[in-house]
């Protein structure tokens, strides 16, 4: 079930390609390019013909796991199917095939896209003003710290710290400190819950506010949140909410009521456009109307007579974030997603999430422990205590689910919970899909009790078991030997 690299199967001679040469063999490469730019030796390319290059990459597709193939249950990173009606949308010509230098008379199409899902993105979420600009949820973040931090310049005093828990995801503090802060961390409680005492006691008139991310990672509704935002608002700090986990609760409440000043949205998670992979992103920020007016410029706007235009005259912006408006096919697939689904839609999605999550939890509750008694939201996070007392870990059990056909559920995270195991299905998983799922994880929960050695030893289906992991860090082999 191994395949060997493409240097591994080179054959010297051999070909896979040909093309006549007769306009260029009376010419040299200095022809064409500077002599200093000229190699002084043949490239070492590997040697194959077509077919030896086709078969190779055609099995190597086929070793991918993918939500197009498979379930992906990992929780808090919410890995939604994308769509098809989205990449069409995306590759229609109007769209790919425009320049952002362009004429803004010639892009109103573009322009009035970019508005009206920053208005669908205000009415979702229930703020006052929206930035397109930000690439990634933590881009997001930074981009909503800055204006946290202009609006304290402006009253006088920026501050120093800011106050993140223990049950954020790990971009808050790394944002916080980018923009010049201290983190002031705080524990969860024992119930899962953020304490308002503990925000209390730590929110003085050097605190810029608090990050506070709802759901949290623990997979619950953060009960508390209001009464925390008035805490921090009394003294004169600001409340920034990681909308990290925002398929749980989208269409449901509004953040403004909450208390929420400023909001990031992961578009990859919530209004599945693509994730991850390195690739273009966007984590748009909606604001209130305390933060409006210090978003990234420009803004898109429309005038008296309906036109769109990209608005530069902003006082108080805090400047640009991104170049141009934005990774504007991404928004694109955004928009697409949330026009088809409509208001109706985007209710039901989080909706369907959250039962999803819960039917998982209601299945495996008697097998996998639960650190937290709270109402599992959007995902269900299990603890490794039923594991005491054997040699099975966390990671054997991510192993063993491999066997089944599953991608592994994430572990070890959040931190606070030992030996984490967090689930997350998505709205978009059917109740088989589940089932066979929770299955398997029932039959691992037996192994762990009849045949530990089993799951110790797993995967025994992939072409390569385990890894040495920490050998792959500390000596990566970054390019090919031959």
């Amino acid at each position: 079930m191994s395949e060997n690299t493409v240097y591994q199967k080179s054959k010297k001679g051999r070909m896979g390609y040909s093309f006549d040469t007769y306009e260029v063999d009376h010419m040299t490469s200095t022809d064409f390019l500077p002599e200093n730019l000229v190699r002084k030796t043949e490239a070492r390319l590997p040697e194959l013909s077509e077919f030896d290059v086709v078969r190779h990459y055609t099995r190597l597709s086929k070793k991918n796991y993918s939500i197009d193939t498979h379930f992906y249950p990992l929780g808090s990173c919410t890995m939604k199917y994308n769509p098809r009606i989205n990449e069409e949308t995306a590759a229609q010509k109007g769209f790919s095939q425009t320049h952002p230098m362009q004429y803004q008379y010639t892009v109103q199409g573009n322009l009035c896209l970019i508005y009206e899902l920053g208005e669908a993105l205000k009415q979702i979420t229930g703020m006052d003003g929206v930035s397109l600009q930000p690439c990634a949820g933590a881009h997001g973040e930074l981009t909503g710290l800055l204006m946290i931090r202009a609006c304290l310049t402006d009253r006088g005093n920026p501050r120093k710290k800011i106050i993140t828990p223990d049950s954020a995801h790990g971009t808050n503090p790394a944002s916080a400190a980018m923009c010049g802060y201290g983190i002031v961390s705080i524990k969860t409680g024992e119930d899962g819950f953020i304490d308002p005492a503990e925000v209390q006691r730590v929110m003085n008139e050097d605190c810029a506010g608090i990050m506070i991310t709802n759901p949290s990672t623990l997979g619950i509704f953060e009960k508390n949140i209001k009464k925390i935002a008035d805490i921090v608002h009394a003294k004169g700090g600001l409340v920034y909410m990681d909308g990290a986990n925002l398929n749980a609760v989208v269409g449901q409440i509004s953040m403004a009521d909450l208390g929420v000043d400023c909001l990031h949205i992961n578009l990859h998670k919530t209004f599945s456009t693509p994730h991850g992979g390195g690739g273009p992103g966007a984590g748009p920020v909606v604001v209130n109307n305390v933060l409006e007016p210090y978003l990234p410029v420009p803004v898109i706007s429309k005038d008296k007579y309906g036109r769109y235009f990209a608005d530069y005259n902003r006082e108080k912006t805090i400047g640009r974030m991104r170049v141009f408006l934005g990774n504007f096919a991404i928004l694109v697939r955004a928009y697409t997603y949330i026009r088809e689904l409509g208001l109706d839609g985007i209710k039901k999605v989080s909706k369907m999430a959250v039962l999803n999550a819960n039917y998982i939890r209601a299945r495996l509750k008697d097998h996998y422990q639960l650190k937290y008694d709270s109402p599992s939201l959007h995902e269900v996070v299990f603890s490794d205590a039923t594991l005491k007392g054997t040699n099975v870990k966390t990671i054997d059990v991510a192993k063993r689910i491999i066997d089944y056909g599953f991608h592994p559920p994430t572990v070890y995270f959040p931190i606070i919970v030992p030996g984490a195991i967090m689930i997350e299905p998505t709205e978009t998983e059917s109740k088989e899909t589940i089932d066979d799922f929770c299955d398997a994880m029932i039959k691992i929960a037996a192994e762990i009790k009849n045949n530990p050695e089993k799951i110790i030893r797993a995967p025994e289906t992939t072409c390569i078991s385990r890894l040495d992991e920490v050998k792959a860090v500390k000596e990566p082999v970054l390019r090919e030997r031959f």
